[in-house]
C-alpha cells in the first residue's frame, strides 16, 4: 500500500521510526512528512501567518522510505505532503506511534489524531497509532501490529471512510492479552494547573494534571452501551480500536432538540 506517515513527537521520536521502518520493510511504499521538533498537543491547529517550509531526511528511515521533516503542525505535515509533495493520494494517513496515550477526551487536544484525521477530511482513511506510556521505549510491538492492521486493511478495506484510534499498551507482545474494539471514554482532571514563582518573583503557571478515573460518556444513538471504554481496556494490556469521525453533531442532542418550541420574533 501506499501510505503516508506523520506523528507530532517530530523526527527524531523513536516511535515514528519503528513504524515507518516497519512497514517499508513489509513491503508497503512509506513517505513520512512531520515536525522537525516536539509539537504534541497541538490539536488541529495550521500555520496561516507565515510560510511553511519542509527538508528532506536522510539516513534517519530505512532506505526505502522518503522522509521529509516540515516546521509546521501535525495537520500541516499532512495537508502539505497531500498538496504539495506526494506525486499522488496515499491509500492511508498513518500518525505514531505517539509517546503516551490518546484515550478519551484526549483525542480533541491530540496532535497525533488530528495528523490522521486531516487526511479524512481529505477523504483518506487513517490511523493513529498511541503507546500507552511516556516512558516505555520499545515500541516493536506496536509496530509489530500497525503492520498486522495495516496488512488487513489492504485484504479488506474498510466499509466506510473511519479513522481508527489504535491505543496500544506498554507490555511486551507476549503481555498482549488481545484487541478489543472500544467507544470513546471521558477523562478528567485535577490539579490541572500547578502554580509556581520564578526567579523574579513572578508567578507562572505549568499545565499539568491527573487523570481522575474516568468517567462514563453520555449515550449516543445507535451506540450499544455494552461496548468496552478505549480508557478501561488499555490498563488490562488490550489493545484498543475506537473507530472516529470528524462530524461531531451531536445526535442525541439533536433528537431533544428537535421538541423545542422555540419562538423567533
Amino acid at each position: 500500500m501506499k501510505l503516508l506517515i506523520s506523528n507530532d513527537d517530530g523526527i527524531s521520536a523513536l516511535g515514528i521510526r519503528a513504524l515507518a521502518n516497519t512497514l517499508a520493510v513489509a513491503g508497503h511504499e512509506v513517505t513520512v512528512v512531520c515536525p522537525d521538533r516536539e509539537r504534541s498537543a497541538t490539536g488541529h491547529g495550521l500555520t496561516l501567518q507565515r510560510p511553511i517550509r519542509a527538508e528532506r531526511v536522510e539516513s534517519v528511515f530505512h532506505p526505502h522510505v522518503k522522509a521529509w521533516a516540515c516546521d509546521g503542525t501535525p495537520s500541516d505535515c499532512v495537508k502539505l505532503a497531500l498538496w504539495a509533495l506526494l506525486d499522488s493520494p496515499p491509500e492511508l494517513v498513518l500518525s505514531g506511534i505517539n509517546q503516551g496515550a490518546n484515550m478519551g477526551t484526549e483525542i480533541l487536544y491530540s496532535g497525533t489524531v488530528s495528523a490522521a484525521m486531516e487526511g479524512l477530511i481529505e477523504g483518506i482513511p487513517g490511523i493513529a497509532f498511541s503507546l500507552a506510556s511516556h516512558t516505555h521505549k520499545d515500541f516493536e510491538p506496536a509496530a509489530k501490529f500497525a503492520e498486522i492492521l495495516v496488512a488487513k486493511i489492504a485484504t479488506e478495506p474498510l466499509a466506510s471512510l473511519m479513522l481508527l484510534n489504535v491505543n496500544i499498551p506498554p507490555v511486551s507482545w507476549e503481555e498482549m492479552a488481545g484487541v478489543v474494539f472500544t467507544r470513546q471514554g471521558i477523562r478528567r482532571y485535577v490539579d490541572v494547573f500547578d502554580q509556581r514563582t520564578d526567579p523574579r518573583g513572578k508567578t507562572y503557571y505549568w499545565l499539568t494534571g491527573e487523570v481522575i478515573e474516568d468517567v462514563e460518556p453520555p449515550i449516543e444513538l445507535n451506540l450499544p452501551t455494552d461496548i468496552p471504554l478505549d480508557v478501561h481496556v488499555v490498563p488490562q494490556n488490550y489493545i484498543s480500536i475506537t473507530p472516529l469521525q470528524y462530524n461531531l453533531t451531536y445526535g442525541y442532542g439533536l433528537n431533544q432538540l428537535f421538541r423545542w418550541q422555540l419562538q423567533f420574533p
